[in-house]
């Protein structure tokens, strides 16, 4: 698959960076269906393939119960006839109907999420936390029977740790299975942690990485400086990076960002883009003034001076 392609993707070579992949997990939550379908389109009329949602989306939101972010992303994929292909990728193990990675939960959890999105399988399946109560071979062996019988096409693993993901990978290669070939996890300019970690696993074992709050919950928009006020439900999590660090790395986004003429999130996505073992950077957006920014980030080639400038102001935890 086209997501699946990218590995060991290096700053500043020239290599074609990692795609963005849309989030839909503000579909049904601060997107509503028109404003879904909107971005939607808007998405794939720029090129865009892989589509991220989760059986849990958007569960927290007043009113919902989950499965509403399928339930629109479904009834999107019915109207639109014959267009370009469209990826998508899922998740099982937060629905509060359908909780945690036992093997009969994550079958019922698939036929759910299928329902909802109206199609005969999904193109990545992730397990979306880990299940410490469960055997991981149980896990490892009910996500490969999911992949023989068609129902998915790749595994996913979603914010396990590095010694839960490898006895994954070990059980797989040990009894013949399927294994997982792309993690997700939180990465962004603020949250480099996984570089200590994950992406070593990752260019070991040959897996790639999808990232999550790639703009660290809106923060590395720009919006949220000293004073602000940002009508925002992420308000509170980005105003938490206004430190020395935050404002560093803000500076020197706002420094990059005027030399290529772009948005601060376009030049975050597009630091993030050619990380190593990064294949897909998600970012959400509730409409299409949003969205712009975000697919920016594929016009924007970042200079060896660019990469060195935001690695700088971004070092430390």
């Amino acid at each position: 698959m086209q997501y699946m392609e990218k590995q060991g993707i290096t700053p500043a070579t020239g290599a074609e960076p990692a795609p963005i992949v849309l989030g839909g997990n503000v579909f049904g939550w601060t997107a509503d269906r028109d404003a879904s379908f909107a971005v939607l389109d808007a998405f794939v009329a720029a090129g865009g393939t892989l589509i991220d949602t989760a059986d849990s989306y958007s569960q927290w939101a007043p009113g919902n119960s989950g499965g509403e972010s399928e339930t629109i992303i479904g009834a999107w994929l019915a109207g639109r006839g014959d267009g370009p292909p469209v990826s998508i990728a899922g998740k099982v193990g937060q629905s509060k109907h359908r909780p945690g990675l036992a093997a009969g939960n994550i079958r019922a959890a698939v036929a759910d999420s299928l329902d909802r999105l109206g199609r005969s399988s999904i193109d990545l399946y992730y397990a979306h936390f880990d299940d410490e109560d469960r055997p991981i071979e149980e896990i490892a062996r009910a996500f490969s029977r999911l992949r023989d019988e068609k129902l998915i096409t790749e595994i996913g693993v979603s914010n396990f740790s590095v010694a839960r993901i490898t006895a994954w990978l070990d059980v797989a290669e040990r009894e013949g299975l399927h294994g997982p070939t792309v993690i997700q996890k939180q990465y962004s300019l603020m949250e480099r942690g996984i570089e200590d970690d994950v992406l070593p696993l990752a260019r070991e074992r040959g897996l790639t990485v999808m990232t999550y709050y790639s703009l660290a919950h809106g923060f590395l928009t720009g919006k949220y400086r000293d004073g602000a006020t940002v009508d925002s439900p992420r308000a509170r999590s980005a105003a938490a990076y206004l430190n020395e660090r935050g404002h560093a790395v803000l500076g020197a986004l706002d420094e990059v960002a005027a030399r290529h003429r772009a948005a601060p999130a376009a030049v975050a996505l597009a630091w993030l883009a050619v990380r190593p073992a990064v294949s897909g950077v998600i970012a959400s957006a509730r409409d299409t003034a949003q969205l712009r920014d975000l697919l920016d980030a594929a016009r924007v080639r970042l200079g060896e001076q660019d990469v060195a400038r935001l690695d700088a102001a971004s070092a430390g935890r």
